[in-house]
């Protein structure tokens, strides 16, 4: 299978939501001073170094290493390998130590409190369990990771005994507009703390697929290998994205970047600053779908935007609200959403106490609705279960179904069931086929509802599994000799 084009920044390698109804002209030229081009050759010559000076402090490498104790037999193989190999061979920890093995990652990360709270990209951290992070002034600390959001690729770290640290403000993504100055702040290839400079490519960007919440800035300031986690910053000096992927066939910057918009990251650090571990996001329990011209000519819009309702969950918020199967959501709170991506974001900035408003289009008739807002509820204990006996199911986790793990696995789930919420790469389920938000329907002819059942049946199995998967609403039977 060819290798995709879309790289995180740390490997080899979003039109801005208009109101609905905008303000009178004059009122919106009040409310943000006009924009205009450099008009002589003076200001052409003008520098952004007062930018970055300001800007720059705030930026911090960051270094991650997972170190994994290993047995007396896998010491015996490293111990071979550095007889034949050298010093540097694989298996051997930090300096060469014998019994250990390290993953190491290298990032880029951005101070924003000034408590020592620092944003990165969670692929940065991943499976790490030692974090240091280092100063634009070579100071050097240890951290602790305080949060990790997998879904919207952010996590918080906290410096240890932070002295005179320098947070960089959080600015405001929802008045971007596509041809601003940006730069990019970073570490790229570890070679040092790098500054790069470019304009706002393209905004609401939705087809990127480096994390659930999809509405990235695009940007054609450079970013490469080892920019994850670094800032995306505007002329005044404040933190508007962080970078989190490349467009890349080569491994290096094409001029085609993209960074989470800082209104998401505001969401997490708040999180994070309110002693949160999980960003906790309101539940909706309604499916989906794009307005393709065909249904926006059938409902009367002049051009497809919104969301379609395709279907609801009973005693949902959606259902509660009074949404209807066939509604186009065409705003949230006033700000636009153009497909089920857009709609996602903006509901998912919106928290868990309160309402919000939709505005819909019914038939012919535009209208507005409240959705109460709330976590989804775990209906039942997820049980998770990681199977340790010999079967296709060896490194997937498995859980009891609910709309909570909906959510959290975004995918519509049955009420009760076993779903697959990861499988480990190169494990026996990864090679098994199976895949996150998969749901185990039936093993060897007995329905599962519960993982204790699926504990049991796994068990019990005479080394033949007959298994039965629920796949977006496909269901498919494979069987397995163990």
């Amino acid at each position: 299978m060819p290798r995709s084009p879309l790289m995180p920044a740390l490997a080899v390698a979003l039109t801005a939501a208009a109101c609905l109804a905008p303000p009178p002209v004059i009122a919106q030229m009040a409310a943000t001073p006009e924009k205009v081009p450099p008009l002589s050759k003076g200001e052409i010559q003008l520098s952004f170094a007062p930018i970055v000076k300001r800007a720059a402090p705030s930026v911090v490498n960051v270094y991650a290493t997972h170190v994994e104790k290993r047995n007396a037999r896998s010491n015996a193989m490293a111990e071979f390998m550095r007889r034949f190999f050298g010093e540097d061979a694989p298996g051997r920890g930090p300096g060469g130590t014998p019994g250990e093995r390290a993953q190491r990652s290298l990032g880029s990360g951005v101070i924003v409190d000034a408590s020592g709270l620092v944003i990165t990209n969670n692929h940065v951290i991943d499976n790490m369990n030692e974090v240091k992070v280092s100063l634009a002034d070579r100071r050097e600390f240890e951290a602790t990771i305080v949060l990790r959001d997998p879904r919207t690729d952010l996590a918080v770290l906290k410096i240890k005994s932070p002295a005179d640290v320098a947070p960089m403000p959080i600015g405001d993504s929802d008045h971007l507009e596509v041809g601003d100055f940006v730069m990019a702040i970073g570490n790229p290839f570890g070679v040092g703390q790098t500054v790069t400079q470019g304009i706002i490519s393209a905004l609401a960007r939705t087809q990127v697929g480096s994390s659930d919440y999809q509405f990235f800035i695009q940007t054609d300031a450079a970013i490469n290998p080892g920019n994850s986690g670094g800032a995306l910053v505007d002329l005044k000096g404040h933190l508007v994205g962080v970078n989190t992927a490349i467009y890349s066939q080569s491994g290096g910057s094409h001029g085609i970047g993209f960074a989470i918009p800082a209104s998401m990251i505001r969401a997490v650090v708040d999180t994070a600053k309110g002693g949160g571990s999980t960003v906790r996001r309101p539940w909706l329990g309604a499916r989906l779908q794009t307005v393709t011209p065909d249904i926006a000519e059938s409902v009367g819009l002049d051009r497809p935007t919104g969301v379609l309702v395709a279907s609801m969950q009973p005693k949902s918020p959606a259902e509660d609200s009074g949404l209807k199967r066939g509604d186009v959501v065409l705003a949230i709170d006033g700000q636009q959403v153009d497909d089920p991506e857009a709609f996602g974001y903006r509901f998912a900035l919106k928290g868990t106490t309160g309402k919000t408003t939709l505005s819909i289009q019914r038939g012919a008739k535009k209208q507005t609705v409240e959705v109460k807002l709330g976590s989804a509820p775990e209906t039942r204990p997820r049980d998770m279960l990681k199977v340790k006996s010999r079967s296709p199911f060896v490194g997937a986790t498995l859980v009891n179904t609910s709309p909570a793990v909906a959510e959290e696995i975004q995918v519509d789930l049955p009420a009760d069931g076993v779903a697959v919420a990861e499988v480990e790469e190169g494990s026996i389920a990864g090679r098994s086929g199976f895949k996150k938000g998969d749901v185990i329907v039936a093993i060897n002819g007995s329905i599962v509802s519960s993982t204790k059942d699926l504990e049991r049946m796994t068990r019990d199995s005479l080394g033949v599994w007959e298994v039965s998967i629920n796949r977006g609403g496909e269901v498919m039977t494979t069987v397995f000799r163990g």
